[in-house]
C-alpha cells in the first residue's frame, strides 16, 4: 500500500510535457484538501477524494476541481440519475489517484490487472489513473488530452458504480460507448468521452469480456 500524506495546492503548475512524464515515483500521495458540492440528480451518494503522487507537476487541488467538473458535466453519469458525487478531503467512499506509470502498474497489479505502464484501472479502493494517459491522452482519441480525461473518469467511474463488463463498438461510424476500452482500438466507431449522447440517450454496445 502507498503511504498517504495530506497536502493542498500551493501554486498551479503546468502539466508535464511528453518528455517530462516521469516513469516512476516514490508512491507517496498528496490529498487535495478541496471540498465540493454534491453533483448529480439522483442515485446513491458517493464521496471521493483525489490524490496525486509526489514529484509530478500536477497540483492535487487543481486536479480535484477538474474531476469534479467532469462528474458534473451534463453528459456524465451524475446528470442522468446513475449516482451523486461529492469531492471531500477526508472520509470517502473511494479515492481517485493520479500515479506515475510504475506506481499505477503496482497498484493495479495488486488488484489483478496488468496495465503495462499505459492503462488505468479500478481497484477495491477506487480509481488509479496513469499519469501518461492523464497528460498525453490517447492516440486513438480524436481530441485533446483535457477532453480525453472525461473518458478516463467516466470509464472508471462506470466501473465504480457497478458496470463491470466492457462494451464493444455498436456499429461503424457510431459513437463508441464510454465503457469501451477505446485505447485498444475503436472498431470503426468514433471516439467518445461521455456515457450519454447530446439527447441524453445512453450510448450502449455489445458486451465483451
Amino acid at each position: 500500500m502507498p503511504r498517504i500524506t495530506s497536502g493542498g495546492p500551493v501554486e498551479p503548475a503546468p502539466a508535464p510535457s511528453r518528455a517530462g512524464v516521469p516513469r516512476g515515483g516514490d508512491g507517496v500521495f498528496n490529498t487535495a484538501r478541496a471540498v465540493g458540492p454534491v453533483v448529480g440528480r439522483g442515485g446513491e451518494l458517493r464521496r471521493f477524494r483525489v490524490q496525486v503522487e509526489d514529484g509530478i507537476e500536477l497540483v492535487a487541488g487543481d486536479v480535484a476541481l477538474e474531476i469534479q467538473g467532469i462528474l458534473a458535466h451534463p453528459r456524465s453519469w451524475g446528470a442522468h440519475g446513475r449516482g451523486r458525487f461529492q469531492l471531500v478531503a477526508d472520509e470517502a467512499d473511494f479515492v481517485i489517484r493520479i500515479a506515475t506509470p510504475d506506481t499505477a502498474d503496482r497498484l493495479c497489479r495488486e488488484s489483478g490487472f496488468d496495465t503495462h505502464g499505459e492503462l488505468n484501472c479500478e481497484t477495491a479502493e477506487g480509481v488509479v489513473v496513469n499519469l501518461r494517459r492523464w497528460t498525453l491522452g490517447s492516440p486513438t482519441f480524436a481530441g485533446t488530452p483535457r477532453a480525453y480525461r472525461h473518458l478516463i473518469i467516466n470509464h472508471e467511474i462506470g466501473h465504480e458504480i457497478g458496470i463491470r463488463r466492457h462494451l464493444g463498438c455498436p456499429g461503424p461510424g457510431r459513437l463508441a460507448p464510454v465503457m469501451m476500452q477505446q485505447i485498444k482500438g475503436l472498431g470503426g466507431c468514433r471516439s467518445n468521452a461521455f456515457p450519454y449522447d447530446e439527447e441524453g440517450i445512453y450510448i450502449a454496445g455489445p458486451a465483451v469480456s
